[in-house]
């Protein structure tokens, strides 16, 4: 076998692997690339392999940095079935038409002010109906059932807690060699927090050769966080809001992180220890996956809480650009969550916008923001931004926590890797940053002390024999710089530049004092 890891190296998003075996090739995700504007570049150029010569396609969850490309793949020739959990399923047949309209939008605004500055234009990733059509592939699969994918290699899915319809990959192919035993592979997905409001704890088989697995949190040990306390913090962010009494703009992922804050907020004002307030559900995507929770309400937990938050009468889900636009209207405090969780895209855009510039305000970041995303530049403290077109300096309260995280720390990690022992082959550490990787790594090897635990580099390739994985020869040059991945790029560092220039020329106290400075600013670039 060969196993190719062609996305989620030393970063969090764009999970993507390829396993060759003698009878055929079949990937595990196929996600988007967010991050950097140069990694997310990655998404828009060919894929690494040729989708048409692809046999099937394993899908661990919805999220669509695990999902989000496969409506490119399916366009680029790939016509074989998609198998992954029924709910998960259900969650893509909105997430991935969703997907594909926001891109066609935010492409259509892009090349108008493209075209008034004489630019080339550009097309979308996949439009909405690319992403209807490659529903029909899905196979729903039920968890702990074993399918057969290729003449040579098994399938069962575990539930990984992290998601309606998480699932980790368990993967055994055929012996090679008479007398040889099968090879056991486990792709974790996105492993849970024992403190998930909706999901049931992470599980998984034990006794594998080679498990391929996330590190996002690798290197935090969070404290014990149950409902109670996860409120109270919850609690004093909207009194500190409220006090400031402008509104308070929580960017949520729509599935499932909406859910869990909706049910929150609806307890804190059940129980009066806020009043009520206008909510805004302000995502269709959002209002869809919340439908589909609700489906499957009797398989989560606290489905019965999450069903009557909904139905909350301060509660209101947007649907239309026009309700989402008239919420801008609205004076006071008031409460607004809207996808995307890391501001890289949708409704929330356009509230930043409005809103960042006022001291008013307050921006909630509740998941994860990736290295030179808006949400991590917000996070980091930065006064000016550029977003849509328009440079905005930052004046509203910039809060975070991170309790809402749908990802096992470190300690979580470790506990359901120990779980998975003997693990006789390699582990390969994928979907992390570099500090969390590399603090993850050195836990592993202090703890199983015999397995060796690699960090793959994007597009690198391991041989795999049995309980035996060596980096493949001939490689062939990835398409991002290692270095790169997972970091800030020349977008980020050119934006801070822009401000920091703006700023030097506006404190200067005349005509004259600015005029020098620009001299000086010419002349360095003349010399470059």
């Amino acid at each position: 076998m060969k196993l190719h890891f062609h996305g989620a190296c030393r970063t969090v998003t764009g999970s993507c692997f390829l396993l060759e075996t003698a009878q055929g090739k079949v990937l595990v995700d196929c996600g988007m690339v967010q991050g950097s504007k140069t990694e997310r570049e990655l998404n828009y150029r060919d894929f690494p392999f040729r989708p048409q010569e692809i046999d099937a396609l394993i899908l661990t969850h919805a999220h669509i940095d695990h999902s989000g490309l496969i409506p490119k793949l399916c366009k680029g020739g790939f016509d074989g079935p998609i198998y992954t959990i029924a709910a998960t399923a259900d969650l893509c047949s909105i997430m991935l038409p969703d997907s594909g309209h926001i891109q066609e939008m935010e492409v259509e605004q892009l090349n108008h002010r493209n075209r008034s500055k004489g630019k080339e234009t550009l097309e979308p990733i996949y439009t909405f109906d690319d992403a209807t059509a490659c529903l029909t592939q899905f196979r729903p699969v039920a968890y702990h059932q074993w399918i057969t994918v290729l003449p040579d290699l098994k399938l069962r899915f575990w539930n990984a807690g992290h998601l309606l319809g998480s699932a980790s990959a368990e993967i055994e192919t055929t012996a090679s060699k008479a007398g040889e035993k099968p090879t056991r592979l486990l792709f974790s997905g996105d492993i849970g927090t024992h403190a998930k409001l909706l999901e049931e704890g992470a599980e998984g088989p034990s006794d594998i050769d080679h498990l391929i697995c996330e590190t996002t949190y690798g290197g935090t040990d969070r404290s014990d966080m149950d409902d109670d306390s996860r409120r109270a913090l919850l609690l004093q962010e909207i009194t500190e809001a409220k006090h400031r009494k402008g509104p308070l703009l929580i960017p949520s992922f729509a599935v499932e992180r909406t859910q869990e804050l909706l049910v929150d907020i609806f307890s804190l004002i059940e129980s009066g220890q806020i009043p009520p307030c206008p909510i805004f559900i302000d995502s269709p995507l959002a209002t869809r996956a919340s439908e589909i929770f609700a489906r499957h309400a009797s398989e989560i937990r606290n489905g019965d809480l999450l069903m009557r938050a909904m139905q909350e009468k301060n509660v209101r889900f947007t649907e239309t650009r026009e309700q989402s636009m008239a919420i801008s209207r609205i004076g006071g405090f008031h409460i607004i969550i809207s996808a995307s969780g890391m501001c890289e895209a949708g409704r929330i855009r356009h509230h930043l916008k409005d809103w960042l510039w006022r001291p008013e305000a307050t921006v909630l970041l509740v998941g994860y923001q990736a290295n030179g995303s808006l949400g991590r530049t917000l996070l980091e403290g930065t006064r000016h931004v550029r977003m849509m077109g328009s440079e905005i300096e930052v004046k509203a309260t910039i809060r975070s926590m991170d309790v809402y995280s749908g990802h096992a720390d470190a300690p979580e990690l470790l506990e359901w890797v120990k779980a998975r022992a003997p693990i006789k082959g390699s582990i390969f550490l994928v979907h992390g940053e570099a500090e969390p990787q590399n603090a993850f790594q050195q836990t592993l090897q202090k703890t199983l002390h015999a397995t060796p635990v690699c960090i793959p580099s994007l597009d690198e390739s391991y041989d795999i024999d049995g309980r035996s994985a060596t980096l493949a020869q001939n490689q062939t040059r990835p398409r991002l710089d290692p270095a790169i991945a997972g970091s800030k790029d020349w977008n980020n560092d050119f934006t801070q530049l822009i401000f920091e220039l703006k700023q030097a020329v506006h404190h200067e106290s005349d005509e004259k004092g600015r005029a020098k400075l620009i001299r000086k600013i010419r002349q360095a670039l003349d010399s470059h």
